[in-house]
């Protein structure tokens, strides 16, 4: 599974970027207007949703749960655009279950990572991000637009810089993956010789 994710270490780049962009838009743009935030979430929603398919296509193993992710992504994402007069409640909870089950399947694919410690962690603390952001929206409710779209904001950006370290130790990885076949085809030559 690590060699996987190494080998798409450019779509968790993608993923990462995109989620630090939004997130920065929401904290330095508070004033935005709710459809123009559900619209901005839609976009997000969606592009992350197709980048955990595009993932989850080239998968062996574990596939579904991916695939499974990256479909519900797309869906909150096309929710969010097809009505984006949703109120802001609906969208609050619209994010939160998003965040919290794909703030799941992040936690769940750090703990089946082996061999890189150091990118386990940062799977599993992206995705406890994502949990606290869903939990902390589903506790409160009732406060004002702005504040949902600053909280936002601030725990995208954590989310995204972690999901890109997480991609530069991938992309790392996948170079030693690359150089270690190497190796490996030149003894193979030399056996033969």
């Amino acid at each position: 599974m690590l060699e996987l994710l190494a080998k798409n270490w450019a779509w968790v780049l993608v993923r990462g970027i995109f989620t630090i962009v939004f997130g920065v838009l929401a904290v330095f743009w508070p004033g935005i207007t709710l459809i123009a935030m559900v619209i901005l979430f839609g976009a997000y929603a969606v592009v992350d949703g197709i980048t955990a398919i595009a993932m989850g296509l080239r998968r062996s193993t574990g596939r579904g749960f991916l695939i499974f992710m990256g479909v519900l992504g797309v869906v909150a994402g096309l929710i969010a655009l097809i009505w984006p007069g949703i109120s802001a409640l609906a969208l609050l909870y619209v994010i939160a279950f998003w965040a919290i089950v794909t703030g799941i399947g992040s936690i769940v694919s750090g703990f089946g990572l082996t061999g890189d410690a150091g990118g386990r962690w940062l799977f599993i603390l992206s995705g406890l991000a994502g949990v606290v952001l869903g939990i902390l929206l589903l506790a409160k409710p009732g406060e004002g637009a702005i504040a949902l779209v600053v909280t936002i904001g601030f725990f995208a950006i954590i989310w995204g810089l972690l999901t890109v370290i997480t991609s530069v130790r991938l992309r790392r990885l996948s170079k030693e993956v690359d150089a270690d076949r190497a190796r490996s085809v030149d003894n193979s030559d030399l056996n033969h010789a």
